[in-house]
């Protein structure tokens, strides 16, 4: 599929879960307004953020994983029928077993959603200097801000681990994060600067 709508039609024709419209723009402005190079995504499905990130500009870059070997095989199809495939790396993988050596500009994190503070703590040292970790689906459908009391016991564990990754966030001491109200719930969390500010009395 070569078109970005056909490929969001058919992830919501088959429950394949993709970013929302607005936490998409969100992140699509920050990458131009903080003209962006190379991304790290840590969830493909069938490639339908890291196309709509690559498009932006003819020189971003962007390594995709996905453990999933359907919808890896669907986003590998998708980048190339988008003349992608220079500029997205999709890798079929594991995620948490995976070796990366390379650093990004952005690191985006939209994958299992039990495992973000693994997540970030093990591709934190790819993210270049000056660099930030945006992670997606924080409110879970707005779950996490009001439980609905008739949840499933599965969804249930699933909120108590995203309440743990936002608190994990909230005091985090080697990055300060924003946390946005956008799509499903969005934070962007950026490395503190260790400088000390000196001044010049002369």
């Amino acid at each position: 599929m070569n078109c970005i709508d056909e490929i969001k039609n058919y992830a919501q024709k088959n429950d394949i879960p993709i970013i929302t419209e607005e936490g998409s723009r969100f992140i699509c402005d920050y990458i131009q307004k903080h003209k962006v190079k190379t991304i790290l995504e840590i969830g493909t499905a069938i490639g339908y953020s890291a196309i709509r990130f690559a498009k932006l500009s003819d020189d971003i870059y962007v390594t995709t994983i996905e453990i999933d070997i359907d919808n890896f095989i669907k986003a590998r199809q998708n980048i190339k029928d988008n003349g992608l495939e220079n500029r997205v790396e999709v890798i079929h993988d594991d995620a948490l077993t995976l070796t990366i050596e390379k650093k990004f500009d952005l690191i985006f994190i939209d994958a299992a959603k039990a495992q973000y503070v693994k997540f970030f703590e093990k591709f934190k040292k790819n993210l270049n200097d000056g660099g930030v970790i945006i992670s997606d689906n924080l409110s879970f459908h707005g779950l996490v801000e009001k439980e609905n009391p008739s949840c499933s016991y599965g969804t249930k564990k699933l909120l108590r681990k995203i309440k743990r990754y936002i608190k994990f966030l909230k005091e985090n001491t080697e990055y300060e994060t924003e946390f946005f109200k956008l799509g499903d719930g969005i934070s962007v969390s950026k490395k503190k600067s260790n400088k000390r500010i000196i001044k010049n009395d002369l």
